[in-house]
């Protein structure tokens, strides 16, 4: 298949603890479809979208789903240091993979560094908690509680349903459009050796081309 045309690629990590629901979060995002039953993730998964930023500049994300338990920690890690920006990912619905968000964001920036990445603080599964929703699971990460530590932290924050669709867009959006910004202000360059950020394909003037707007390509690691 040949690669659509797109201006920057950027390389995205989603991290946070084992069930919390990042590769829900990420089959909604790529495939516009929810899994009732998914395996947990062996290593690391792979997938790609392309997407738009506010001034239309197209972006090629390269999102890489990590497997939260212990035992694949090892391979994890080497993937965080190609990364531009980590989605931290909890459940709304369990306490403690909130608790463990400061350990993971910990371990992403000490990994990553010299560059500083962009982080967003992502709540899932609040269909769960919903209001008509009897059966429901009691939240146990109050939305005011995150948003504080988020602020706190320097971290976007948002809430989100992979069931639903619910916020799902916005979350990735929300760090590629951080991303964006920094290269625009000059803090963050295109550097030889790093594929945290890429340049594209670009387009020839005057000419456009049909966008693919979804790329999902699964890899799995071990």
């Amino acid at each position: 298949m040949v690669d659509p045309i797109f201006d920057y690629q950027f390389r995205l990590i989603l991290i946070g603890d084992s069930t919390v629901g990042k590769s829900s979060l990420l089959k909604y995002f790529t495939d516009g479809k929810f899994a009732e039953l998914s395996d947990p993730t062996v290593g690391v998964d792979f997938f790609a979208r392309i997407i738009e930023v506010q001034d239309g500049t197209r972006i090629k994300l390269q999102l890489w789903d990590t497997a939260g338990q212990e035992r694949f920690r090892s391979i994890t890690k080497s993937y965080y240091r190609n990364s531009v920006g980590a989605l931290l990912v909890y459940d709304v619905c369990n306490r403690s993979s909130f608790e463990h968000i400061p350990l993971w964001m910990v371990e992403a920036r000490r990994h990553i560094e010299p560059h500083r990445p962009v982080f967003a603080l992502v709540g899932c599964k609040v269909d769960l908690v919903g209001t008509d929703n009897k059966n429901g699971a009691r939240r146990e990460v109050p939305y005011e509680e995150a948003r504080m530590f988020a602020e706190e932290n320097g971290l976007h924050h948002i809430e989100t349903s992979a069931k639903s669709g619910h916020n799902v867009e916005q979350a990735f959006i929300l760090v590629a459009q951080e991303v964006y910004n920094r290269i625009q202000s000059g803090e963050y360059k295109v550097e030889d050796g790093w594929d945290g950020i890429k340049t594209g394909f670009n387009r020839p003037n005057g000419m456009d081309f049909n966008l693919l707007e979804a790329e999902t390509v699964q890899s799995t690691c071990c």
